[in-house]
């Protein structure tokens, strides 16, 4: 959710110094900046502001993910978003990783070094009250270098918050930006730009993607919202954070296409992968790993290997009145959906309570995170199962498609030959070793072959009986 500001308290002074830098930037016909304003193309004189006269955008959707990290500093931003409190943890947060903020980006650091090294190449923007609308986070690099100046184009006068937002969402989403949108604060700005009542084609062209891509990801999206309201304990509060879900896009995105295919043909099943597939991605596997989850993944590998303590309560089907309908009543999830689903609830709850840190007691951490061990442990046997599983599957399937594939080639020789043969092009010496090296071939097959079936079938039988007389 956006916070509410109005007029920053520095916004008339700096409207002033803006104005008067502006004429003299315009007198000396100096550099411009174009941006997207209003469905065309603006061009904006630069000027050289103050960096610590200037204030962070409390609606950059660079961080919108990770400001809910900290509830009060958050409270706090959405409140007083141009105290020094809630502009310092914007500070902060530009600094921090997207998937670990308490960890400094990388990226952040690059752009310091560059910054160092090189100056500021590109202008950034600000409204004339001094809001920077792009080069936050370069400002934030400025500041932590010392220097006192950053040079930024000025939107017109008459800019509003939508007009911020939506320069900013424009200028971000250019392929030309070094440092783009994590992959949840996309997801959030997606969901900004359809709530504003724009079409989805439009976003979608915007961010760069298909509309089926865009699909895909409101869908993870609503996703990760569910797991989030699914992780929260009643007593404490406890429950994971948007950040907690930064490093998954793939397996995420996979989960949509493999449970959206699968819906189409036998919805409990397609429930039960995605909660499968969910618990794999809390206890952080790889998607490697991920995608070997499928529908019968629980009762086939995981729920014989479960510990007392991690084990659900067995679920029952139920039958779900329809209001309105008096005596009309549908069915629910299976109870086998139902029971792989309190397991992945479980695995939710503890690892959201393994990651609170001090809003839970030290034994209660210890508990949650020896739960998600015991997961793990249960778990990495069930995929290694599942892998093995897998393996052989393709290698049965593997064996087959050689013979296909071998037949097409003989297809395909066979109509080169007779071209060959009418162009008196024919190498019958080659020809005539290369059927050679082909009985072969077949003569190891047919020995593979005769010592696995008791009762073959016509092909084997003919492939047994054309070595024998070859003999």
């Amino acid at each position: 959710m956006a916070v509410k500001f109005v007029v920053p308290p520095e916004g008339k002074r700096i409207r002033s110094m803006v104005e008067e830098r502006l004429k003299q930037a315009m007198a000396d016909n100096g550099a411009k900046v174009t941006v997207e304003w209003r469905g065309e193309q603006k061009h904006l004189s630069v000027i050289s502001m103050p960096v610590d006269l200037l204030y962070f955008n409390p609606d950059t959707h660079r961080i919108r993910a990770q400001r809910t990290l900290d509830p009060e500093q958050n409270r706090i931003l959405e409140e007083e978003p141009w105290s020094e409190a809630a502009q310092d943890y914007l500070a902060l947060l530009l600094s921090r990783s997207p998937s670990n903020p308490s960890q400094t980006d990388p990226d952040f650091t690059a752009l310091q070094d560059e910054l160092d090294d090189f100056g500021q190449k590109e202008p950034g923007i600000i409204s004339p009250d001094g809001i920077l609308v792009d080069g936050n986070t370069r400002c934030a690099a400025l500041r932590k270098l010392g220097i006192k100046d950053i040079r930024v184009g000025v939107l017109p006068a008459d800019t509003s918050r939508r007009d911020i937002n939506s320069v900013e969402l424009a200028l971000q989403l250019r392929r030309d930006k070094r440092r783009e949108y994590s992959y949840i604060n996309r997801l959030i700005a997606i969901e900004e730009e359809l709530a504003n009542g724009r079409r989805v084609e439009d976003v979608a062209r915007d961010f760069n993607i298909k509309t089926g891509t865009l699909h895909q990801d409101r869908w993870v999206y609503q996703l990760v919202l569910d797991a989030i309201d699914r992780s929260k304990d009643p007593v404490s509060g406890v429950e994971l954070k948007l950040v907690d879900f930064e490093d998954h896009q793939e397996k995420l995105r996979e989960l949509q296409r493999d449970y959206t295919k699968l819906a189409k043909t036998d919805p409990d099943a397609a429930e039960q992968l995605k909660e499968s597939r969910l618990a794999m991605v809390v206890l952080n596997y790889p998607k490697t790993s991920v995608r070997l989850a499928e529908a019968d993944f629980h009762t086939r590998y995981v729920d014989e290997r479960l510990p007392d303590d991690l084990r659900p309560v067995a679920q029952a089907a139920a039958a779900v009145s329809i209001p309105g309908l008096p005596g009309v009543a549908v069915p629910d999830a299976t109870a086998t959906v139902k029971t792989v689903r309190a397991l992945t609830d479980s695995l939710l709850r503890a690892k959201a309570a393994s990651l609170a840190g001090d809003k839970l007691t030290p034994s209660d951490v210890t508990q949650a995170s020896a739960k998600i061990k015991a997961a793990r442990s249960t778990f990495d046997s069930a995929v290694k199962m599942a892998g093995q599983n897998a393996q052989l599957q393709k290698r049965k399937i593997a064996v087959p498609e050689r013979l296909t594939d071998a037949a097409d080639y003989v297809n395909q020789c066979a109509a080169e030959f007779a071209q060959a043969k009418a162009k008196r092009a024919l190498d019958e010496d080659a020809f005539d070793d290369a059927l050679l090296t082909l009985r072969a071939s077949l003569a190891r097959l047919a020995k593979q072959a005769g010592r696995t079936f008791d009762s073959p079938g016509d092909g084997v039988e003919w492939l047994l009986n054309a070595v024998r007389e070859n003999r």
